[in-house]
């Protein structure tokens, strides 16, 4: 196969996730050239440092958008994207963590975007920044909305379902939903991820995650947790149990207390299997 010698001169996006282990209880920046230094240039799955038990686990995810050198075919070097993000956003990180004063999260994200943005080569922009401060919860930093970000938390319930429609003859519904058809039931422990917009000013609630679990609990988790949705649920006494009809039935029991609770609700994603799960609304690309 002939390659050419030279790509066009599009833009790209390039993503690189940089983790670090910030210790607890000292203020220190152990993202900086010394720990780099001592640890080899590496970005491994367990940060720099590692973690030894004593260290609050960080990852960013870094999205950068330009046109690559048309000769090495580098946006930017990975090791410099690591390089920026340990010099300039870690250091935030640390600070934060160790402040007298708790900072609010969705803050901080911001600040980071900007110290991030700031120290990027000429030509390369930050686009979009993923903040995971734990494996269950991140907030999304976008370049369109620079003014908020989207706090993403992760639950999960346990749930019985029949996928039948009674429109459908039995042979239909055989045939559409097969063993999920079985008169009877199923079960799955369903996964729901809530994306909830919130600002990044100086304003943002501190504790954002405190009202986004009570209300998902409540509205959510109480009603489905360990229930046969077709039999227990009222939401599904005539709507087909679908995991898109789930996605949807959570974003409207939720979308009315999130927002009076000033987090407008920015997407629901369900889980039935880990190769299946449908979002509402649709995201763009």
């Amino acid at each position: 196969m002939n390659l050419p010698a030279s790509f066009p001169a599009d833009e790209i996006e390039l993503s690189r996730v940089v983790r670090a282990g910030i210790l607890l209880g000292q203020a220190r920046a152990p993202q900086g050239s010394g720990a780099a230094t001592a640890l080899g240039a590496g970005n491994g799955l367990a940060g720099i440092p590692p973690s030894d038990g004593r260290t609050a686990h960080h990852e960013l995810e870094v999205v950068l958008r330009g046109r690559p050198d048309p000769v090495t075919g580098y946006l930017v070097g990975i090791q410099d994207v690591d390089a920026i993000a340990r010099r300039h956003a870690m250091p935030e990180l640390s600070s934060m963590l160790h402040a007298a004063e708790p900072r609010t999260p969705a803050a901080i994200v911001g600040r980071l975007a900007a110290r991030l943005g700031a120290h990027l080569p000429a030509g390369t922009a930050l686009v979009r920044l993923r903040w995971s401060p734990g494996p269950f919860i991140h907030y999304d930093w976008n370049a369109a909305m620079p003014d908020h970000a989207v706090l993403v938390e992760r639950f999960e319930f346990s749930a019985a379902h029949r996928l039948h429609c009674p429109s459908l003859s039995d042979e239909e519904n055989r045939r559409v939903f097969g063993k999920c058809n079985h008169a009877s039931g199923h079960g799955h422990n369903y996964r729901i991820a809530v994306g909830v917009r919130v600002g990044t000013g100086a304003d943002a609630a501190a504790r954002p995650t405190e009202a986004l679990e009570a209300i998902v609990g409540g509205c959510v988790l109480a009603r489905f947790d360990h229930r046969h949705l077709n039999v227990d649920c009222p939401e599904f006494a005539t709507l087909n149990p679908s995991v898109e009809n789930i996605a949807r039935v959570c974003h409207g029991l939720l979308a009315g207390p999130l927002a009076d609770a000033g987090m407008p609700v920015d997407h629901v994603t369900v889980w039935e299997t880990e190769k299946t799960s449908a979002t509402y609304p649709a995201r763009g690309g």
